[in-house]
């Protein structure tokens, strides 16, 4: 059950804490803002609505966290948000670049932070999800699992899920942190829950890609690969799609658990997908990023890159953004995979870009923090 730690009043359509002798519960009305998240949104298609640099034209600012960043960053009301090995979360100004504030856990935070409500969820290596109000920076709840947390949560319809190393994907209510119902997997898991209609779809550390009733936490069926999932899934209407260790990409029936359809790289798949005009973009230890069609796997295009490609794939303004480890972030033309430019940084590349306000917002391993116009 989650520990309730304090509650702030800087919102004031918040209501205040109530107690009594039985129970504790936290009160909270929504307080508005943007509701941002891993993926951009709780299917993980990994599409922004916002344009996005098509040609490049120079670097905005940079900011440099004091350790590594293996978080993606997440964006919301002029705010970027990112989690670093040195234990903190970052608030950083989207216009300036400029430090807001940090918030210490008691761990690497490499989960990406998801925002509601005027409130931030983001987990920690220290076993915890917290729960902070963006205003003041105060706790409002947070719930401790048996296993670090690296596993971006994803919020829906007021459902806050995610999962932990300790092999079990939790449900709470995002508002109060009462947990819902958990669902154990029996392995570590690292890749980051989608959701789709009633059904919420994360692999494990033990080849596995799960369908969970999103209500209860009943299974409705497991799909077995040869390879670990870190791999975050990304969801449309028919099918589940994501990476395995095996170096496969993945297809699989959302309603009856069946293949779909399979291709096999040439390295391990530990990038997550996009979905954008009936294609499945993805990246590989190869080298490579694909464009697959959704519907039966046929190959449209590829482009080789100059080292692995782990980075998550992000989509906007008809254009595929994604790092390698060469430290290129590479921008594609969705249609043929050709080039339109290419960004190049002092470190490697693992984590997932942003788009917001004409700009690609992107980290390297080293700790940069890059807004790229």
């Amino acid at each position: 059950m989650p520990i309730i730690k304090s509650i702030s009043g800087t919102c004031k359509n918040r209501k205040s804490l109530l107690l009594s002798v039985t129970v504790l519960t936290v009160m909270l009305t929504a307080c508005g803002g943007k509701t941002s998240m891993y993926r951009a949104d709780s299917s993980h298609t990994a599409v922004y609505k916002e344009s996005g640099p098509t040609r490049l034209n120079a670097l905005h600012w940079k900011y440099s966290a004091d350790d590594k960043t293996y978080s993606s960053p997440t964006i919301a009301d002029g705010t970027i948000y990112l989690g670093s090995n040195d234990n903190n979360l970052y608030a950083i100004d989207q216009e300036t670049g400029r430090l807001k504030w940090r918030f210490k856990t008691g761990g690497n935070v490499e989960s990406t932070p998801a925002i509601a409500n005027g409130m931030i969820y983001v987990g920690s290596w220290d076993k915890n999800m917290y729960a902070i109000d963006a205003d003041s920076q105060a706790i409002v709840w947070k719930q401790e699992t048996k296993g670090a947390i690296s596993s971006s949560p994803i919020i829906a319809d007021g459902v806050i899920y995610f999962a932990s190393e300790d092999g079990h994907l939790y449900a709470a209510d995002a508002e109060s942190g009462f947990r819902k119902w958990s669902f154990n997997a029996g392995a570590s898991i690292y890749s980051s829950p989608a959701v789709y209609g009633n059904t919420i779809f994360f692999g494990t550390l033990n080849g596995e890609l799960f369908a969970v009733n999103r209500d209860t936490g009943q299974e409705y069926w497991r799909f077995k690969t040869n390879g670990k999932i870190h791999s975050s899934p990304a969801v449309d209407e028919h099918n589940v799609y994501f990476g395995s260790d095996d170096k496969r990409v993945y297809a699989v029936n959302i309603h009856t658990g069946q293949k779909s359809w399979m291709k096999k790289t040439a390295g391990p798949v530990l990038s997550s997908p996009a979905l954008y005009n009936d294609r499945v973009f993805i990246g590989s230890k190869d080298g490579y990023i694909y464009a697959y069609d959704v519907e039966d796997g046929r190959r449209e295009w590829e482009y080789r890159t100059e080292a692995g490609v782990f980075s998550p794939v992000t989509v906007a303004s008809h254009t595929i953004y994604v790092g390698s480890t060469d430290g290129n972030l590479y921008a594609l033309d969705a249609a043929e995979g050709k080039l339109r430019w290419k960004y190049k940084v002092n470190s490697k590349l693992y984590s997932a870009a942003v788009i917001s306000q004409e700009h690609v917002y992107f980290n390297s391993v080293n700790g940069s923090l890059f807004a790229v116009q």
